[in-house]
């Protein structure tokens, strides 16, 4: 997720708000987003928020901040407005200010002037933001690479490079593929591979890809087409893609050729292209329902080709690679990205792009920004083959503030709080102390242990033991006993200690106790809920 501030004396300028979707470590989590205090304690100064393009790291946070602080406006180009106001519906509560900026927009205030440049990514209108100081221009690339033959407009070589001139303070700039010698690939051969393999493969193909890449559902539409394949749409976030770039003509095709999931069926399965999600093998996207054979509509068949028109994002090998044997396994063909297969290229920006944008922007200072730490560190060792000063190149941890004056610039360590906030399904804010419940659960089980006693502490009936996900004690009668007796003698002691009943204490007492003694026997630390009912008979 991406969000940066830029502060001088009474004003801030936000660029970008984005959000992160949470893996399986993070259980019950849906969404990671930025901690927003430092923007509560400060929202007076805010001036705007300024976003660089239309994907989920750089624009999903917006409903969250709108929630928790004051915007004055939002600024935001081409698709990415689209995008904005489709997912603001759903929170039809929160009042907003959107305003769309051109690549020749310039906003000023007391103490900034914001412009753009355009750049190419995988989603049309990506702009690099400038923010002109009087030390000179802080900016910010976004997410970037240089396509020489972009299926939509050229990046502008000629403003980046009179920034350069002008005098460039510090660079910001995207490091997602800094460890990355080869220069990327152009979209459009990824076009032209499609275009070969639709018209070589026989029956029914089924593509997944990311549904952000509007480029690329663009080329998987015109290579269905021209192949006489009529596509049909699986997966929420795709159908949504499609209907915003379709109404804003980023997306075109003849009226007929794009059909909704529930035409399927009367369509010739050997002239019929499946387009969904699932590419990164998330449990509940098509792909992998297909996989699984679970999904509803879609069943495998023998002549099938599945066609990845992506690249796997690490940690997601696992469920790739998982999908992909039970697809093999069914029959179906599956064809993946390769040096033979060009089915995709990145949107980001490779060494020797890197090295590019230094050359034209030829910053004093040089700030790596969206990449794993590796990458950043990558990015700044770049930056210094390059010509910026090994100690002009700063790699920052999420809450480190970058502070330039007339002698120089100087980094301090943790200024602003900066910690993760987790949402859940429901849109709420998951409490971290809640989160270490549910992997302690998860890791290790749950162990319930119910007493039931009178006022004058006599015990009523037996100790209820009971466990879940810990241990079989239908299997493990001697451990159940064991672990009964133990809670019992700790909580007669623990009944003892005290004239009255004091329930917190009792309570401690068991789980300290308990916890030592199923770690001697069996080496496990379960999280144990003590349950105390006192009654007055």
């Amino acid at each position: 997720m991406n969000m940066y501030i830029v502060e001088c004396n009474d004003e801030i300028i936000i660029m970008d708000a984005g959000i992160l979707f949470a893996d399986d470590d993070v259980h019950g989590v849906s969404y990671i987003i930025p901690d927003f205090t430092y923007l509560k304690q400060n929202q007076k100064k805010i001036v705007g928020l300024f976003i660089t393009h239309g994907h989920e790291d750089h624009i999903g946070a917006i409903p969250f901040l709108l929630k928790q602080v004051e915007i004055p406006t939002i600024y935001a180009s081409g698709i990415a407005i689209g995008i904005i106001k489709n997912k603001m519906l759903e929170f039809s509560n929160i009042n907003y200010n959107l305003k769309e900026y051109t690549e020749n927009s310039i906003y000023k205030y007391k103490n900034f002037e914001v412009s753009f440049f355009r750049t190419n990514h995988s989603i049309p209108d990506s702009f690099g933001i400038a923010i002109k100081t009087r030390l000179g221009y802080i900016v910010n690339t976004g997410d970037f690479k240089f396509d020489f033959m972009p299926i939509g407009e050229k990046s502008n070589y000629y403003k980046m490079t009179s920034l350069g001139k002008e005098g460039v303070l510090c660079l910001m700039a995207d490091s997602t593929n800094a460890d990355i010698s080869q220069f990327s690939s152009s979209e459009k051969k990824v076009g032209i591979t499609l275009m070969n393999l639709f018209s070589q493969i026989e029956g029914r193909i089924i593509v997944a890809a990311f549904a952000s890449n509007v480029y690329r559902v663009q080329q998987i539409i015109e290579a269905s087409i021209a192949s006489g394949r009529k596509v049909v749409v699986f997966g929420h976030s795709m159908e949504k893609t499609i209907e915003i770039a379709s109404k804003l003509k980023y997306i075109t095709y003849p009226k007929g050729w794009v059909l909704n999931s529930r035409e399927l069926k009367k369509q010739n399965t050997d002239f019929v292209t499946i387009l969904c999600t699932g590419s990164q093998g998330e449990p509940m996207a098509a792909l992998s329902r297909i996989a699984n054979g679970t999904h509803k509509q879609i069943k495998l068949l023998p002549n099938d080709t599945v066609i990845y028109s992506s690249k796997a994002i690490p940690g997601n090998e696992l469920f790739i690679n998982r999908n992909i044997n039970k697809l093999v396994h069914a029959g179906a063909h599956v064809i993946q990205n390769s040096p033979l297969t060009d089915t995709h290229t990145t949107g980001h920006a490779s060494q020797n792009e890197i090295r590019m944008m230094l050359s034209f922007m030829q910053p004093k200072y040089f700030m790596p920004v969206h990449g794993e730490y590796l990458m950043l560190k990558e990015h700044a060792k770049i930056a210094s083959e390059t010509g910026v000063k090994k100690e002009n190149c700063f790699v920052l941890d999420t809450g480190d503030v970058l502070a330039f004056n007339d002698k120089g610039a100087k980094v301090f360590k943790k200024k602003i709080p900066a910690s993760e906030v987790y949402i859940d399904a429901s849109l709420s804010d998951v409490d971290s102390n809640i989160l270490k419940e549910r992997k302690h659960m998860a890791d290790e089980g749950l162990l319930a242990i119910t007493f039931t006693i009178t006022k004058h502490k006599r015990l009523i009936g037996s100790v209820v033991v009971k466990s879940s996900g810990f241990a079989d004690f239908e299997s493990s009668k001697s451990l159940e006993n064991s672990i009964r007796q133990k809670t019992l003698d700790l909580f007669t002691n623990g009944l003892k200690e005290h004239k009255n009943i004091n329930i917190k204490a009792l309570e401690k007492q068991i789980i300290v106790g308990l916890n030592q003694f199923i770690y001697q026997k069996i080496e496990r630390r379960p999280l144990i809920v003590p349950i105390i009912n006192v009654i007055n008979n």
